[in-house]
């Protein structure tokens, strides 16, 4: 029996590019002919050496990384990096404080998680929703601080950065969890990067940090082991076993980008597919509605609500039973706004993108003329 095709909309875990699950899937049982799983490999073997070693390089080469920054792999997802970022930075400086911009969900559990080992300093009013981004004339910037820190995607509420915040020569940290390898990035603007692997490179299990490597070493004494960036880059992410099988997913996941055209042909798509789905919202005279502004809507995760600006409970549901029934899965909104969210990560396609605007469409036209006057 044929089986039916599954458009997997998740926000993370994702859709990984079928070449690679098929890759995966051949290698499987014996890697590159050696007998063994990289399951079963030895995270010290000369093999997975080769393996660990090809995904820094693939990274590397698709973000242009300079010569003078460190990539580890490490554990503990984006929230473990909302410990390890102030445990090993915050102490940068005499004052021990960071300035933080919370723009959603994560940068406010990360500024949160700071404050164990620092002050925080967010800086700008607090936002009465998660819908924008304040405008950089609105921000106080301490010049004390050691470090200024962002989310660039937003994933809950689909508010995306399309700037690099301007820290005047202090340290600018950033969450590219979920738009991560989605568009081209200047590292050198950043003293570190961190991303969870599961959205646009691979799946659950690893992390990427890259961090500038006059950055290490300042881990404050709380700080545990396995977080202090200095002794995960001394042992090449090695200190501890490393997350293998992760790894090498993500090796694939970063070969594929590559022959793909690489960030740039990642971003050309990515705004194609994007554009696809806003503009059915943007003509659909109200009965799809994105609460975020135009300025900053991600690119990545399209959150929605159907038949009014609250959402109307009935035709939401309705909307989901006839997604599920066409094969498209995962489009509930988080449970913490509701509505609905489409994640259009690098390995969705435009094809998947197509099927999902055609039924929006289908959808508004069959259900519109009951419900708006």
């Amino acid at each position: 029996m044929e089986q039916k095709q599954t458009i997997n909309f998740g926000a993370g875990p994702a859709k990984l590019p079928q070449s690679v699950l098929l890759q995966a899937q051949k290698e499987f049982l014996s890697y590159s002919g050696l007998g063994i799983s990289v399951l079963e490999m030895s995270h010290r073997s000369a093999d997975f050496n080769k393996i660990i070693n090809k995904s820094e390089s693939l990274l590397r080469e698709l973000l242009g990384i300079p010569d003078n920054y460190k990539v580890l792999f490490l554990q503990g997802g984006g929230s473990g990096q909302f410990s390890a970022v102030p445990l090993n930075l915050i102490g940068l400086k005499e004052d021990r404080c960071a300035d933080y911009l919370v723009t959603g969900t994560w940068s406010a559990k990360a500024a949160k998680e700071a404050e164990k080992y620092g002050k925080v300093n967010i800086v700008h009013p607090k936002l009465d929703s998660y819908t924008k981004i304040p405008d950089p004339s609105s921000w106080t910037l301490n010049p004390s601080a050691s470090y200024v820190y962002y989310c660039c995607n937003e994933t809950v509420h689909g508010v995306e950065y399309n700037f690099t915040p301007e820290t005047n020569g202090v340290v600018l940290v950033s969450d590219m969890s979920s738009n991560f390898l989605s568009r081209p990035v200047d590292v050198s603007k950043f003293g570190l990067i961190f991303a969870g692997a599961q959205k646009n490179v691979g799946c659950a299990g690893v992390t990427v940090v890259i961090v500038r490597e006059d950055l290490l070493g300042h881990a404050l004494k709380e700080c545990p082991i396995v977080l202090d960036y200095k002794v995960q880059a001394d042992m090449s992410s090695l200190y501890n076993t490393p997350p293998c099988f992760s790894i090498y997913i993500m090796g694939l996941v970063l070969e594929w980008i590559k022959n793909n055209g690489g960030s740039a042909a990642m971003e050309t798509l990515n705004k194609q597919k994007s554009s696809m789905i806003y503009d059915i919202i943007n003509s659909s005279n109200g009965f799809y509605v994105c609460p975020v502004d135009a300025a900053c809507r991600s690119r990545m995760n399209v959150p929605f609500r159907v038949g009014k600006k609250e959402g109307d409970d009935a035709l939401e549901k309705k909307f989901l039973e006839g997604a599920s029934k066409r094969g498209m899965i995962s489009l509930k909104g988080h449970r913490s706004v509701g509505g609905m969210r489409a994640s259009l990560y690098n390995a969705v396609t435009l094809e998947d993108t197509a099927a999902l605007a055609d039924y929006m469409r289908g959808f508004l036209k069959e259900h519109q003329l009951t419900n708006c006057s």
